[in-house]
């Protein structure tokens, strides 16, 4: 382990394959290459610190490069204890831009490593789960009064952000870079789905179909893993407890039931929900012999794991990433990834062109809270529409893809109201 004030990471020697690999990652991440091209001219957050708290991946990698390029001096760390690539973590450290983050690091060390991020005194925080934000307000609120603004990834971090606000807790304004459209549409739904089926299969090598699958969670990251498990032909069982979205589940061709119901039949369960103990004592004391448990929300409570523990007389991991517990009573349940995000936990995250406009809205983004400082409130914004038509259209013009314009005319029916039939 290589320790230095600034950094922290498994091994440097590792960081010629992380280079390679962020390398191959930016292949697919085109807009955020573009955008790299144009904050290297214009220098638009020359001087400005940032402290970024993001899984440490590849394609994380080719945003901070970005960031870099545009004059920040960014300092990273990891959003969750098994999501780090370390050897992308390494390259990073090469590439000059201090990098906190070891896959599989306990608490102690994870909860450290966001403290030497804000050492940096962050005038700009990036957040996937709101944990340094969170961290911020409550242990380091001396760094508060510096700080422009911050952004946020993830659902479950907005939902914190949002909570913040509503309670007067927020001390700074936060865009949440999760609602945009080039985000959520496209990294929760086909970014989730894809990854959450890829680290499954990867830890278990199991066949999807004729599987009952479970899906606890029918959000835009729900409907990706659905949409996937089907494809690769298992049976599909969703359980949600709003119900606009289970009649979309319905309409969409699935079965909707209680998890109750669904825990006696399912053989795969994946919770996506963000919220706390979905699957719990009395879901695991129905479950098949051989049942399988994996988590793709942001944070490992979704599955009540102490539960699983007390009804166990031991465990054991038997491959890679899969914990077996041997019930008392003679089953046998699997949990995956420690409960954690298994699209990350057992494999590489989400597909790199996804990532792309996910991370073009965040470097725009921070871009706009450093043009606009002291100009916003101290509440929580969505992306302004502008960013996210502009990262759109260079989707499609890096996919060589063409659109339709309006005419005068339509533009001018389009805010009018006077001619009707």
């Amino acid at each position: 382990m290589t320790s230095t004030k600034n950094y922290d990471v498994k091994d440097l020697n590792l960081a010629e394959s992380g280079r390679r690999r962020i390398a191959w990652a930016s292949r697919e991440m085109p807009v955020i290459c573009l955008l790299r091209e144009k904050f290297a001219k214009e220098k638009p957050l020359a001087g400005v610190r940032i402290a970024a708290c993001l899984h440490i991946t590849t394609e994380t990698a080719n945003l901070a490069l970005t960031l870099q390029a545009g004059g920040a001096e960014t300092i990273l760390c990891a959003s969750n204890p098994l999501s780090t690539q370390d050897d992308a973590a390494a390259a990073l450290v090469e590439y000059g831009i201090p990098t906190n983050a070891i896959k599989g690091e306990d608490s102690k060390t994870y909860y450290q490593h966001i403290s030497t991020a804000l050492d940096n005194k962050p005038q700009i925080t990036c957040d996937d789960g709101a944990d340094l934000v969170s961290t911020l307000h409550t242990k380091r609120e001396d760094l508060i009064s510096g700080v422009i603004g911050g952004t946020e990834e993830t659902t479950t971090g907005v939902i914190r952000l949002r909570s913040m606000e509503k309670s007067g807790a927020l001390r700074y304004p936060i865009i949440a870079v999760n609602d945009a459209q080039t985000k959520y549409l496209f990294d929760n739904r086909y970014g989730t789905g894809q990854s959450t089926i890829d680290g499954i299969t990867r830890a278990t090598n199991i066949l999807w179909a004729g599987k009952n699958v479970v899906i606890c969670g029918y959000g835009w990251c729900g409907h990706g893993i659905a949409m996937r498990a089907k494809g690769q032909g298992a049976h599909v069982i969703i359980t949600e407890v709003e119900p606009v979205r289970a009649l979309e589940a319905v309409l969409d061709g699935y079965q909707v039931m209680p998890l109750m119901d669904a825990a006696r039949i399912g053989d795969i369960f994946i919770t996506i929900s963000g919220d706390k103990n979905v699957i719990d004592r009395a879901h695991l004391e129905v479950m098949k012999d051989g049942a399988l448990l994996a988590n793709s929300g942001h944070f490992n409570v979704e599955i009540n794991i102490p539960a699983l523990e007390s009804l166990s007389r031991s465990r054991r991991e038997v491959r890679p990433f899969v914990e077996e517990f041997d019930l008392a009573d003679g089953r046998t349940i699997y949990l995956l990834g420690e409960g954690r995000l298994i699209n990350l936990a057992a494999a590489e995250g989400h597909p790199a062109s996804v990532m792309d406009m996910s991370f073009a809205n965040q470097a725009l983004c921070m871009e706009y809270l450093a043009k606009n400082q002291g100009k916003l409130k101290t509440q929580v914004y969505s992306v302004p529409q502008e960013i996210d038509k502009q990262v759109a259209r260079l989707k499609l013009d890096a996919m060589g893809i063409s659109i339709d314009t309006l005419t005068p005319e339509q533009e001018k029916y389009l805010t009018s109201w006077q001619e009707g039939t």
